[in-house]
Parts: structure tokens; sequence; C-alpha cells
């Protein structure tokens, strides 16, 4: 049975640091696109994160607002996927979510082209 479980979450004041992990079963990490996605209170779940499979050059996407900040990367041994957060502001306070999904020609950060959902981890960015 696939499944994601996100973790690393948690309370961090404005400029620090987090990062999150999604772990992966049920899956062969490497054939699937892998995307970090976040949702504020009030609104739409916007994707901040693509990695793609290491057969499509292993390619990695960021929604502009946290590019130079976040970095995502992969671990195929440990089937797990990393999010790191610096410099973090107030406006990434939300839930965050990894979701897969193998039939993707390439990285994307549209949630509706995604089959498997994690249940999410919560940021807050606060002083």
């Amino acid at each position: 049975q696939l499944q994601l479980v996100e973790s690393g979450g948690g309370l961090v004041q404005p400029g620090g640091s987090l990062r999150l992990s999604c772990a992966v079963s049920g899956l062969t990490l490497d054939y699937y696109f892998i995307t970090w996605f976040r949702q504020a209170p009030g609104k739409e779940r916007e994707g901040v994160s693509c990695i793609g499979r290491s057969s499509s050059g292993g390619w990695t996407y960021y929604l502009d607002s946290v590019k130079g900040r976040f970095t995502i990367s992969k671990d195929n041994a440990k089937h797990t996927v990393y999010l790191q957060m610096n410099n973090l502001k107030p406006e990434d306070t939300a839930n965050y979510y990894c979701a897969a999904d193998r039939n993707l020609g390439i990285c994307s950060l549209n949630r509706f082209v995604y089959h498997y959902w994690g249940q999410g981890t919560q940021v807050t960015v606060s002083s």
C-alpha cells in the first residue's frame, strides 16, 4: 500500500530553518515525481517544490517565492524526500504536504495531477 508520511514541522521564528521529511512506502521512490505543497488557512493549496525522477534528470523546481530559500532533495536508500527551508518568513506558515505521482512527463506544481498524498505537517513561522 502506497503511503507518504510527513514530519519535521513546528514553530520557528522568522529567519529560522526547518527540514521537512516525506517518508514513502509502497513505491520505488526513483520512479516517482514528488512535490511539496502547502496550504494556509483560507487559501488554495499551492505547489512549493518538485523533484523529478532520476531517469528524467532528477530536475528540481520551485515556487518563485521560495527560490533561494528552500531546497528539495531525496535519499532513495532511505525512501525519503526532504525540504530544507531556510530564512523562513511568516508567509511560509501553512500545512505542508508531500504528493507523489508516476505518470507525469515533467515535474509539476499543479495539485490536480497528483494521485497520492500525505496527511501534512504544520509549519508556523512567528515571533
